[in-house]
């Protein structure tokens, strides 16, 4: 008998302390932001809880799952009675799609530890046309100014396209200029004149119908803003391709008679005063059965000039003309790749290493 009122003692006493002590509950303990735009900021709501116990409640620490939540609370003490709020802030700036987050709260209350949550959706700000159009060309911005239509085969014709916008206020037309009189190159404003905000397109194509050249070629084109044409690399498209021979419709006898380029590895052009043009004769031999064309003698320097022979006939030389501008060349040895290009079918294109020294 004693032992149970020893117990129900304990109980009661018990009972009393928890009476005495702060009890916290909440209007509510999860909150949906539903969907958010990244790019609107951070967004906040209030937990409002309220003191129903007998004694001050005092919040100890308030933490958030992650550091993108951020709270923050009513730091004095909460009398019975009274109200307090926890305000939690998230930030969606570079966290796309949807969230979940908790926020724990520790406090001298009956139950020590409470919990409130938050959820969402963050709808990805959208890429603005100066984050993509980085390069500016005057009043326009581009992506590129540079446009690389690569492989054409000869006969075929290939188009491409550069972007333009207008991040100005104001209208502007827009136009273009080419410097080179090139009958294989084509181009077309598809919008002028262009608005605020607006995006257009340059449209250009190569025609290798229209054009003697085999290999790289390179076109260049300025951009004319409101009536104003101004060569400069500001305003410089560049247009490139390579033009290539097709040998796919040759016969089994035209491969067997087929032309053979023979030409040196290395060429020393010897030494030349700066300033000076270098000249310098090398010869090419064919070794097949049918006349060999030298296509052309490509360098990408452009102090490098060249001049090729006719046809070449079977068993015989020809001979390739080097110059070499060097004006401008500091005093040095100088190693160039020439590529020559010619219709021997198995290996169109050979590279020539040409050297040469500036005294």
């Amino acid at each position: 008998m004693k032992k149970i009122l020893s117990t129900l003692c304990m109980a009661l006493v018990a009972v009393a302390m928890m009476a005495q002590q702060p009890v916290i509950t909440f209007e509510k303990t999860e909150h949906d932001f539903g969907k958010i735009n990244e790019g609107d900021g951070r967004v906040s709501v209030e937990f409002v809880f309220k003191n129903e116990g007998m004694a001050p409640l005092i919040l100890s620490n308030v933490r958030a799952s992650c550091g993108c939540t951020t709270p923050s609370w009513t730091k004095e003490p909460v009398e019975p009675g009274q109200s307090g709020k926890i305000t939690v802030t998230y930030n969606p700036n570079g966290r796309p799609g949807r969230f979940q987050k908790t926020v724990t709260i520790t406090s001298n209350a009956s139950e020590a530890t409470k919990r409130v949550f938050i959820k969402g959706e963050v709808i990805p700000k959208q890429a603005k046309p100066v984050n993509k159009y980085t390069l500016a060309v005057g009043n326009l911005n581009m992506k590129t100014k540079v446009l690389d239509l690569g492989v054409i085969k000869k006969g075929e014709g290939k188009s491409g396209e550069l972007e333009y916008t207008n991040l100005t206020k104001e209208e502007h037309s827009v136009d273009l200029a080419v410097n080179q009189a090139e009958s294989f190159f084509i181009n077309q404003v598809t919008l002028s004149p262009v608005k605020p905000n607006e995006i257009g397109k340059f449209v250009f194509a190569i025609d290798s119908k229209a054009t003697k050249l085999y290999g790289p070629v390179e076109v260049y084109a300025y951009v004319v803003i409101d009536g104003k044409k101004e060569i400069s690399e500001t305003y410089q498209l560049v247009i490139k391709a390579d033009i290539e021979e097709d040998f796919s419709e040759l016969s089994v006898e035209a491969k067997q008679n087929a032309p053979i380029l023979e030409v040196p590895e290395t060429i020393d052009l010897g030494k030349v005063a700066a300033g000076k043009v270098l000249k310098h004769v090398f010869p090419v031999k064919n070794s097949g059965l049918n006349p060999l064309e030298v296509r052309r003698a490509y360098s990408a320097d452009k102090s490098i000039r060249t001049k090729t022979p006719k046809a070449i006939k079977s068993g015989k030389k020809g001979a390739v003309t080097v110059e070499v501008d060097t004006k401008g060349l500091q005093a040095g040895t100088y190693s160039r790749e020439l590529l020559v290009i010619t219709n021997d079918y198995l290996n169109p294109r050979k590279k020539v290493t040409i050297k040469w020294t500036v005294e």
